[in-house]
C-alpha cells in the first residue's frame, strides 16, 4: 500500500476520484466500485439532446451570451460586476495568482488544497490559517468549506474584502458548494476587491462537462478572460450549461433530495465516529480508527476521500442508487460487527 501512496501523493495533494490509485491500493476489490471520494452530485442532471453542430463548429459568442445571461440570473450576479465562463474552475485557481499583486497570501483552512498549490507554484508566500493573517494582502476562502463545511457569513467576508482592499490586495471566495445553501453567497453584494468562483459539475452532477465561472469586477474579469484566450468552452458546455442554469425547479428538487441523502448518510455513519461538518453533498467524518474503515471499505469496493494532514478524518460523498446505499451499509456493518467480536 506505501508504495501506491506514494503515486497518489506524487505532486503533494490527494485528490478524490482517483480509482486507479483505488484499484492499486485494493487489488482484489470487488468491480464495480462505488465512488463515494468526490463531492460531485451522483445523480446528474438529465442531458439534452445535443444539435450535431455544436460537435462540428467553434463555440459562437452568441452561445456564450446565453450561458453567462444564465448564470447572471441563476447566481443573482449584480449589474456592476461581470462574468467569466472557464472549463472548470481549476483552471480559473491556476489564473487567480496573475491578477493580484504581490504580498503574502493567507488561505483560510484546513481546505482545497490546490488553491494554495496554486499560489505557491506563481512564488507567491502562503500561510494556512484558521483565521486571516493581518498582514495578507490576499486571503482564499472556501465557503462553504472542503471538507467541513463551515460557513463565513456574509457580514464576516465583507469585512474581509474590505481589509483585502486596503491592502491593495484580494478576496477570492470558492462557492463550489453554495449552489445548494444560496444565502451563503456574497455574490448579490460582491464587494469590488472580491473574485468568486463558482463550479457547475459538482451541483449537476456532470463534472466531465468542465465547465466554471470566476465573477468580479470588469477589469479583473477582462484580464481573465484574456488570460483563458477564445473558445475556452466548448460548444456542448455552453449548451448543457445554459439549459441547466435556468432550470430553477430542478435545482429546488434536487437540493431538497440532497440534504435527506446527507441527512441518511449521517445515521448511517454516526456509529463509527462523529460528523464534524459537510454540506448537502458530502460528510466529513472523525474517527480514531479512520484509516482501518478506510482500508475496510476499499477491500468491498468502496472509496472515500482520506487527507494526509488529517489521518483521523474520512469523507463521505453520496451513493446514487439503493445499491450503492446497501453495499456501504453492508461494509459498515460488517465492519461494526467485526470490531466487536475482536473486543
Amino acid at each position: 500500500m506505501r508504495g501506491a501512496d506514494r503515486v497518489v501523493a506524487e505532486d503533494g495533494i490527494w485528490h478524490g476520484g482517483d480509482l486507479a490509485t483505488a484499484r492499486a491500493l485494493f487489488p482484489k476489490a470487488p468491480e464495480q466500485w462505488v465512488d463515494l471520494s468526490t463531492g460531485i452530485n451522483p445523480i446528474p442532471y438529465p442531458l439534452p439532446a445535443l444539435p450535431l453542430s455544436l460537435w462540428t463548429r467553434l463555440p459562437g459568442a452568441d452561445d456564450e451570451a446565453v450561458l453567462i445571461a444564465a448564470a447572471r440570473v441563476a447566481y443573482r450576479v449584480p449589474a456592476q460586476a461581470d462574468i467569466v465562463a472557464a472549463p472548470g474552475t481549476q483552471i480559473l485557481i491556476e489564473l487567480l495568482p496573475r491578477l493580484a499583486p504581490a504580498g503574502p497570501v493567507a488561505i483560510l483552512g484546513p481546505t482545497y488544497a490546490e488553491h494554495g498549490h496554486a499560489w505557491r507554484k506563481a512564488g507567491y508566500v502562503v500561510t494556512e490559517t484558521v483565521l486571516p493573517a493581518e498582514a495578507a494582502a490576499t486571503i482564499v476562502v472556501v465557503n462553504p468549506n472542503n471538507p467541513d463545511g463551515r460557513v463565513l457569513s456574509r457580514a464576516e467576508l465583507a469585512e474581509l474584502a474590505a481589509d483585502c482592499r486596503a491592502r491593495g490586495g484580494l478576496l477570492v471566495i470558492d462557492e463550489a458548494f453554495a449552489d445548494f445553501t444560496p444565502e451563503a453567497s456574497i455574490i448579490p453584494e460582491l464587494p469590488p476587491s472580491a473574485i468568486v468562483l463558482r463550479s457547475f459539475g459538482k451541483t449537476y452532477g456532470l463534472a466531465g462537462l468542465r465547465l466554471g465561472f470566476a465573477i468580479g469586477a470588469p477589469d479583473l474579469m477582462a484580464r481573465l478572460k484574456a488570460a483563458l484566450g477564445p473558445w475556452s468552452v466548448a460548444g456542448p458546455a455552453l449548451h448543457v450549461g445554459a439549459q441547466a442554469l435556468t432550470d430553477a425547479d430542478w435545482l429546488a428538487e434536487t437540493g431538497k433530495e440532497r440534504a435527506r441523502d446527507a441527512a441518511r448518510l449521517d445515521a448511517l455513519l454516526a456509529p463509527h465516529g462523529r460528523i464534524v461538518g459537510g454540506t448537502a453533498l458530502f460528510r466529513l467524518l472523525e474517527t480514531p480508527a479512520a484509516a482501518a474503515l478506510f482500508a475496510r471499505l476499499g477491500r468491498h469496493g468502496i472509496y472515500v476521500r482520506r487527507f494526509q494532514n488529517a489521518p483521523d478524518r474520512l469523507r463521505f460523498g453520496l451513493p446514487g442508487d439503493e445499491a450503492d446505499w446497501s453495499r456501504l451499509r453492508a461494509a459498515l456493518t460488517l465492519d461494526a460487527l467485526e470490531a466487536s467480536s475482536s473486543a
